[in-house]
């Protein structure tokens, strides 16, 4: 059993001895604890619910799905969940839902990620430029970029077969606008999903295979899959837990919970994420994602207990923000007017 399945069968378990005690439907006690969102943050959520759960000896039950950060985030902003995991940071559009229902939030960057870029271990190819990266995957390949030697004339003559985040996806979004300089620009003749164990089966079934996704999944799949490294151009980085904490590997992001501020006035949801942040370094580093350093849990568990409203971001993406950086920043409630060079991009 994988790492992925064993943490859900754990979770299992425990919910529903969780479940059990308290009646199946919790009737007269705490209400369960609603988490949704990115398929990204998915294991970390879900490892955190198990560590929660066992802990607090079934008191809470933890619900967590993964609707996908677009997905997850129309649900948190109709005030259905509790906690929001998200691969991006809260948009305009969102930020805007969640104020027309009256939602208000605390933000919460929780672990490093790198979007990883795959292929079979059999390909030649070992490292990408971003230049190659757009050939790729910019709108204007659909349907002429076909083969990996049309990208560049070294590569072998296979067929282009490309997986990736479907377009509700966070690491969609984030992916599009590091490669292609705006969210959501991107061909659209690939198998995409939500499920990003799609992906790796799609890619190990195809010898011109290519995708991408969290550096997670393929921590968990490092035998059958092989990175390629990344060349922004300071020469080809391979993504690991250093490169990927010190921003040097050109796809690192942060990824967040966003949580409910009312919720956090429910002692089950207050003490799940105090949890959550509590455990959070630890638990990055079991599901293969890279911890914060550690002022930034102590930050932003206080911002919890205090139900410190607002993002960092304003409602717009930001490729390359440091965590120093964003823990510096000012919280806003309303998006702020789109940096020009990135309205630029649109």
């Amino acid at each position: 059993m994988g790492p992925r399945n064993a943490l859900r069968a754990g979770l299992a378990a425990v919910l529903i001895a969780a479940l059990a005690a308290c009646g199946g439907d919790g009737g007269g006690g705490p209400s369960n604890v609603r988490v949704d969102g990115s398929s990204t943050v998915f294991p970390l959520s879900e490892a955190a619910a198990e560590a929660f759960m066992a802990e607090d000896q079934g008191r809470a039950p933890v619900t967590v799905g993964e609707s996908g950060t677009g997905g997850g985030f129309g649900k948190f902003c109709r005030g259905e969940t509790d906690v929001q995991g998200a691969s991006r940071p809260i948009l305009d559009t969102e930020m805007q839902a969640c104020a027309d229902a009256g939602i208000t939030y605390v933000e919460a960057p929780i672990a490093f990620d790198g979007i990883t870029i795959l292929v079979r271990p059999d390909n030649p190819v070992s490292s990408i430029t971003m230049a190659e990266l757009r050939r790729i995957w910019e709108p204007a390949a659909q349907g002429t970029v076909m083969r990996w030697n049309q990208v560049n004339p070294a590569w072998p003559d296979l067929p282009l077969q490309l997986f990736g985040a479907d377009t509700a996806s966070g690491t969609f979004d984030y992916f599009t606008e590091a490669v292609n300089g705006t969210a959501k620009a991107s061909r659209t003749d690939y198998t995409p999903s939500v499920d990003d164990n799609l992906t790796v089966q799609g890619v190990i079934a195809n010898s011109g295979g290519l995708g991408y996704f969290g550096i997670a999944y393929f921590e968990q799949n490092r035998e059958r899959l092989k990175a390629l490294a990344v060349d922004a151009g300071q020469g080809p980085v391979e993504p690991t837990g250093a490169t990927v904490a010190s921003a040097e590997y050109p796809l690192s992001r942060p990824m967040f919970i966003y949580v409910n501020a009312a919720s956090l006035e429910r002692d089950e949801v207050q003490r799940f994420v105090q949890s959550y942040l509590a455990n959070g370094g630890r638990l990055a580093q079991q599901v293969g994602y890279v911890q914060l350093p550690a002022i930034a849990y102590q930050t932003y568990a206080q911002r919890m207990r205090d139900r410190t409203t607002g993002t960092a971001f304003g409602g717009h993406q930001d490729v390359g923000a440091s965590i120093d950086d964003v823990l510096r920043r000012e919280l806003v409630s309303t998006a702020a007017p789109q940096p020009a060079a990135e309205a630029a991009k649109d």
